[in-house]
């Protein structure tokens, strides 16, 4: 069983909704390539059993402009950076430069994936 998996079970898998705008994103620019559209899947991943939307709040939207220490400026990449700070949630990423901004601030934790 995978660490989303499991979370998945426990209740406790958040995504998001940026997620979503990243997915379509990726897929419009060929840098992902899904055998669905991009609204099939992404309506697909968010209706997942075990799987919790998180609220995109204007607190979250203002608290991305304002992260501790030194990021880019990927707004996407902030938002989801200041997501799991409200959510006091583990972030899981393949975003090496997420991974160590986390362990530079200790802001947010990190989940290699």
């Amino acid at each position: 069983m995978t660490a989303i998996d499991a979370a998945a079970e426990r209740g406790e898998l958040l995504l998001s909704p940026i997620s979503a705008w990243e997915i379509g994103t990726l897929v419009q620019k060929g840098r992902l390539n899904l055998v669905v559209t991009a609204e099939s899947y992404i309506r697909a991943l968010f209706a997942r059993p075990g799987l919790l939307t998180a609220t995109l709040t204007p607190a979250i939207a203002v608290a991305a402009t304002t992260l501790p220490g030194n990021f880019h400026g990927d707004p996407a990449d902030r938002m989801l950076l200041a997501t799991a700070a409200a959510y006091a949630a583990r972030l899981m990423t393949r975003d090496k430069a997420i991974h160590a901004y986390a362990k530079t601030t200790k802001h947010v934790q990190t989940v290699e994936c």
